[in-house]
């Protein structure tokens, strides 16, 4: 049998308004609750299942491969929300697209400050 991910959880402020959140941004289909979650299933069957917790959430590196068109569908999200965004995880290059490797990529945070990154092609895989 071969190992997959199936499901994490992502420690949530307001679990609703954050799982709500990455399905808007990134176009997949409404959170669906499951007992104190709610999940946010991505297009490789592995569920982020948004819970809610007390006090200071850890901020966490969440990164999904997409295609071009996704990019541009998502980025053009990104700008209409006026989101800040970052071409490093370092968040030190503001409002910059990361294109090593011959692709494009950012990072943007969600609503309990957890940073997601787009990113069209893996790290390591073309160009530097």
């Amino acid at each position: 049998m071969a190992i997959k991910l199936n499901h994490t959880i992502i420690l949530a402020r307001d679990k609703r308004a954050s799982a709500q959140f990455l399905s808007e941004m990134l176009g997949l289909p409404a959170p669906v609750p499951f007992g104190p979650f709610f999940g946010v299933q991505t297009q490789n069957e592995v569920t982020l299942d948004f819970i809610d917790v007390e006090g200071d959430i850890p901020s966490m590196h969440y990164a999904f491969l997409i295609s071009d068109s996704e990019f541009d569908e998502i980025f053009g999200r990104i700008k209409a929300r006026k989101l800040k965004y970052w071409a490093d995880p370092d968040q030190s290059a503001a409002y910059q697209i990361n294109t090593r490797d011959g692709g494009r990529a950012i990072y943007f945070e969600d609503p309990s400050g957890h940073l997601l990154e787009i990113l069209t092609r893996p790290y390591g895989s073309g160009d530097a």
